[in-house]
């Protein structure tokens, strides 16, 4: 056998590198699961309950198929989109703490009887304190809604003060707290209750 060659003294240099290392990779560790922790909250807390609809810094509130029967949002409701439009883009609504105004570009339905010239009547909805009007169109009929307005999903809901709308494949419901309000679809307008 061959005597192996004598090591020759530790290099404390490389032990404490090594030192270092060792320490270092419990702590990188917590590091990335805080990071990761982070992302996670962010993404739950800014992303609304059943679909992705809202941004930060909107005054409404949006719930998906957590709401109550009635379109009522349920208590874990986050921020939903004010203005928003329906998946087809057809209809578009704006609710304010005073009112919601719905616009659909293309209806099929026959419209309450209006003192509009034109055939505009129909293609506006107001739900107040008065309760549901159809104005007559002012400045062209509308269009279906802009590029970029956010999508309220099919499911969900968007509630500003006392006004809450649900979209659904039949269409948009809008009604206030006591549950007044109209159900808007390109077939049908039907007033509620």
């Amino acid at each position: 056998m061959t005597p192996s060659p004598a090591a020759g003294p530790p290099d404390p240099r490389a032990a404490a590198r090594a030192e270092r290392r060792r320490r270092l990779v419990p702590v990188l560790v917590a590091l990335d699961a805080v990071l990761v922790a982070a992302v996670l909250l962010v993404v739950l807390v800014t992303r609304p309950v059943g679909s992705p609809v809202g941004s930060p810094g909107a005054t409404g509130t949006a719930t998906g198929s957590h709401g109550t029967a009635s379109g009522t949002p349920s208590v874990a409701a986050t921020p939903g989109p004010p203005v928003f439009q329906l998946p087809s883009g057809n209809i578009a609504c704006d609710i304010k703490a005073d009112a919601v105004t719905c616009t659909i570009a293309s209806k099929t339905f026959t419209p309450p009887a209006t003192t509009c010239k034109d055939d505009s009547a129909g293609h506006t909805v107001v739900l107040d304190a008065h309760g549901v009007s159809t104005p007559c169109a002012t400045g062209g009929m509308p269009g279906v809604a802009p590029a970029g307005t956010p999508v309220l999903f099919y499911g969900s809901s968007s509630t500003v003060g006392r006004y809450t709308c649900t979209s659904a494949t039949n269409g948009v419901t809008c009604t206030d707290n006591h549950g007044v309000g109209f159900r808007l679809a390109r077939e049908a307008l039907v007033t509620l209750p």
